[in-house]
């Protein structure tokens, strides 16, 4: 799945979410993919920023839907999750082994197969845990990481009832 295509399926209320850290936490994120979407539709970024909070939360969900907007969008997924999801991130890759530095950020090379037990534990322990919408979130954007994803990682996103994006 595609950042695009993962902000049609995924639930507004999350991509509010994201959009209410970036704006409390790193508004030069919200301000720069703001402006980067406008350029990519042929606005000016002021165009958008006139527009009500509600206004503008509405123009970007429906332009991170967009093909030509896959990048930006991937990029803002990966931004909210390395920045405002690091213990999701640091918990799944000690669930499965994964060394990273601590924040959920991969040390070395991913792996090229995941251990099918590890993940249904580690699968089963977080998604009690976290928000299962966000957690799938964050599930899609980790298999976005190889080519295809991993078979166990994509078997388990499409069998598991707990693991719906809407």
């Amino acid at each position: 799945m595609k950042a695009h295509e993962l902000y049609t399926a995924v639930d507004p209320a999350i991509i509010t979410q994201i959009l209410d850290w970036f704006r409390a936490n790193d508004r030069n994120v919200y301000n720069s993919a703001v402006a980067t979407l406008a350029n990519n539709r042929k606005l000016r970024p002021v165009f958008i920023q006139k527009k009500t909070l509600t206004e503008q939360y509405t123009w970007i969900t429906k332009t991170l839907k967009i093909n030509a907007c896959n990048t930006i969008g991937e990029h803002l997924l990966q931004a909210y999750l390395m920045a405002g999801q690091q213990s999701l991130l640091a918990m799944f890759c000690d669930g499965l082994g994964i060394p990273h530095d601590g924040k959920g950020s991969v040390v070395g090379d991913l792996p090229k197969k995941l251990d099918p037990e590890r993940l249904d534990s580690t699968v089963d322990r977080l998604v009690d845990i976290f928000d299962p919408k966000l957690f799938t979130v964050y599930l899609h954007c980790f298999n976005m990481q190889i080519p295809g994803g991993w078979s166990d990682l994509n078997a388990k996103l499409e069998s598991d009832e707990r693991l719906k994006l809407a």
